[in-house]
């Protein structure tokens, strides 16, 4: 150490300025600058900024990560050695895209369009406004941010449905009876689904009760049944990604915790022209009840 060095100690009110300065928004240069001004050597207050800052930012990153919910196992489709293909037991479904942070597959030839227009036949009879899970009661809700309409199959509830599931089981390597019933959900001109996280939030006071019938949500599979003209993309706001909502497609994602730190902000944009018409696929931790 030398004799400046040994004059000029960095006290923790120094560290304390220091920190100061940088949250209120002033430059690494504004902030040397004015130390300079008072006294300090250039070679002390270079170090003292750097040791400062590298310190405070791994205490800040500390604290977020003790503050977020642990990790998760989730699903995750066989992409290690970057396939074309995947092998879904009745089915070859091409993978399309992949996004590793957040984890994203857009999938093609998920399903037939025989498939499809047997899903919209058997869902049109039972549309109904759609709802919501309300994660301050553990109950259902109107959404003024979702304005489709739907319905849900239990599970296995009928042939082309048991298949469906059996597939996508087989294709994203997650047990069947993990994944909520498929729900099937019709959007005209105008209407839309703004951007919101798939997992229940931890915080709100019904997500106990939610939590009992599977645990948290892991995974979510959107698949396309019917195209609009224009519009109707799933967009992802915190990469800038969008999903063209083509018909026997679909778009996977996953969330090992329930937190915006998964990026996995998704929304389904205003169908412009036409009808879209999706099935919604939701994986739990456990068995969904």
């Amino acid at each position: 150490m030398t004799t400046t060095q040994a004059r000029q100690q960095v006290t923790p009110d120094l560290r304390k300025w220091i920190v100061e300065q940088a949250e209120a928004g002033h430059s690494a240069e504004s902030v040397l600058q004015a130390m300079l001004a008072s006294g300090w050597t250039e070679d002390v207050a270079v170090e003292a900024m750097e040791a400062t800052l590298r310190g405070h930012l791994e205490s800040k990153a500390a604290e977020q990560d003790q503050s977020q919910p642990q990790p998760v196992p989730v699903p995750e489709p066989a992409l290690a050695e970057s396939p074309l293909y995947i092998d879904a037991g009745d089915r070859q479904v091409c993978v399309l895209q992949t996004v590793s942070d957040p984890r994203i597959v857009v999938f093609g030839n998920l399903l037939s369009d025989e498939e499809c227009d047997a899903l919209i036949a058997l869902a049109k009879p039972r549309l109904a406004r759609s709802l919501t899970v309300a994660t301050k009661t553990g109950g259902e809700e109107v959404n003024a941010d979702r304005t489709s309409n739907g319905m849900f199959f239990q599970r296995g509830e009928h042939e082309v449905v048991r298949r469906l599931e059996q597939r996508i089981a087989r294709l994203v390597n997650w047990p069947e009876e993990n994944g909520e019933g498929l729900q099937i959900l019709q959007y005209g001109p105008g209407a839309e689904y703004k951007p919101h996280y798939d997992y229940f939030d931890p915080v709100e006071p019904g997500t106990p009760t939610i939590l009992k019938r599977g645990g948290q949500r892991v995974a979510t599979l959107v698949m396309y049944l019917g195209e609009p003209t224009k519009g109707g993309g799933t967009v992802f706001p915190d990469i800038h990604l969008e999903v063209a909502p083509k018909r026997g497609n679909g778009v996977f994602f996953s969330y090992d915790r329930a937190h915006p730190s998964t990026k996995t902000l998704h929304g389904g944009s205003p169908v412009l022209a036409g009808e879209k018409w999706i099935a919604t696929k939701w994986l739990r931790e456990r068995r969904f009840e």
